[in-house]
């Protein structure tokens, strides 16, 4: 593996498992210095553990407050910060707009699209201070296409694409790139909070015939976050299995 991320460093939100602790693998592989950012915090003292050492912090992304902190403690234990991964999320459950829970909807939306917000607006000022950065959020193609019996999780992100585009067009005049990728669904523990009729369904609308694995988005999301990224930035990057139509 090689070591283009030597001197990087990294925030990876939902860190401690899935997606999120595949993409921090991946980095520190190539070299980055990592704060994991998670709720479990039992979850992440091993994901640490696994990468030879990381800074933690336990917090819910949904909680502004926590965010900045986090932010400021990850600088000072990092030095500065290059890499904002904003991988945390949860689905919600799954059932019809017209009886969904009102505070299960708020929750979706409070963790994957306003958490994400959080994240980006904390991280932001450090990177201009460093005069180059890279954010990478974690969409999902629900978020391009809709998935019925899903609208909280598909509009949240939605949302994170919409924010993805705007803020990599504000500061497209600087050295920070924005960028997000929309995964068709990968196989990870988040499919717990899904009913079974679900999973067949995202499953069939994959052309490929399979879901994703972890190590497929990480490969995209480590070059995104990369030097070699420097002309695509409010852009949307999908690793989906062909089920992508725009």
């Amino acid at each position: 593996m090689t070591s283009r991320f030597a001197g990087r460093t990294a925030i990876v939100t939902g860190g401690a498992a899935g997606i999120g602790a595949g993409i921090a693998a991946r980095l520190a592989a190539e070299g980055a210095q990592l704060s994991l950012w998670d709720r479990d915090a039992v979850a992440m003292a091993e994901a640490a553990k696994r990468l030879g050492g990381a800074h933690t912090v336990a917090l819910d992304v949904a909680d502004a407050d926590a965010v900045g902190q986090a932010a400021a403690e990850a600088a000072a234990a990092l030095g500065k910060i290059d890499i904002l991964v904003a991988s945390a999320g949860i689905t919600g459950p799954n059932g019809p707009v017209s009886d969904y829970p009102i505070d299960a909807w708020n929750r979706v939306i409070d963790v994957n699209l306003n958490g994400v917000f959080y994240c980006n607006r904390a991280v932001v000022p450090y990177m201009q201070q460093n005069g180059c950065g890279r954010i990478v959020n974690i969409a999902s193609i629900a978020g391009k296409e809709g998935n019925p019996n899903a609208a909280a999780y598909s509009a949240s992100k939605a949302g994170v694409i919409g924010l993805t585009k705007s803020l990599g067009k504000e500061l497209a005049h600087t050295a920070i790139r924005v960028n997000c990728v929309t995964p068709a669904a990968v196989r990870t523990a988040i499919f717990d909070q899904m009913t079974q009729q679900h999973i067949d369904y995202m499953l069939s609308k994959i052309p490929i015939g399979r879901f994703g694995q972890i190590e497929e988005v990480a490969a995209l999301v480590c070059w995104l976050a990369s030097e070699e990224a420097s002309f695509s930035t409010g852009a949307v990057f999908d690793v989906s299995g062909g089920r992508a139509t725009y």
